[in-house]
């Protein structure tokens, strides 16, 4: 089997065994979870690990997430399609890949200037035009873009960040873990209701590395 297939049953093989199979539904997250090329958002030697189920490290100390995290995360996103969404923690890019199968455009942030370039990069290489990638830090949002249909963090935070509550559009969700700094944390979605109202739901333990920032861990 040449390489490229073999990827392709790879990720065919994880969206059903990995993601079917413990309850992720929406058809446009698994069609986007079969779609990006994860081997190519991986550091060079770990590709035929790029569809283990569970994360890898890609350098600086951060990590490219578990895929079913990721799709668990896109699901809570509850997108429908043509969305504005911001991601906070670009990482390796492969999570605002896949939303942006997704979503219309995607404004990702990411505080390690050595990942931003490398994800931009990749992003570009693989024809996803539609994500604008910064350095900087997430915990105070993008307020230029504002608001924002969605916004997933991909970093564990001790609280839910003010500014990017209030950078979302009223309907809109932001799923965040929030937690402890060294051990699990609850993944919550934060519904904007109004302009002042907000519902939480906590989608179960997670492990995420801390969200460093001004509204983050220090």
């Amino acid at each position: 089997m040449k390489k490229g297939s073999e990827f392709e049953s790879r990720r065919a093989s994880m969206v059903a065994c990995q993601l079917v199979a413990r309850g992720i539904q929406s058809p446009l997250v698994l069609e986007a979870m079969g779609r990006v090329a994860r081997e190519k958002f991986v550091p060079k030697g770990m590709q035929d690990r790029a569809y283990d189920d569970g994360p890898l490290p890609i350098g600086a100390g951060q990590t490219i997430s578990q895929p079913y995290i990721v799709a668990l995360m896109a699901d809570a996103l509850d997108l429908r399609g043509g969305e504005k969404v911001l991601d906070i923690g670009t990482g390796s890019g492969y999570a605002a890949a896949v939303i942006a199968c997704i979503a219309s455009k995607v404004f990702s942030m990411e505080r390690v200037p050595e990942l931003a370039e490398r994800a931009a990069r990749t992003l570009v290489s693989e024809g996803f035009d539609s994500v604008v990638v910064r350095c900087g830090d997430g915990t105070l949002g993008w307020p230029e873009h504002q608001p924002f249909d969605g916004i997933v963090v991909a970093a564990g935070a001790p609280a839910v960040p003010e500014a990017l509550k209030h950078q979302l559009a009223v309907g809109g969700c932001l799923v965040i873990p929030v937690g402890s700094r060294h051990s699990v944390q609850s993944l919550l979605r934060i519904t904007r209701v109004s302009g002042s109202e907000f519902r939480t739901e906590n989608f179960g333990a997670v492990r995420f590395v801390p969200l460093l920032g001004e509204q983050g861990w220090s």
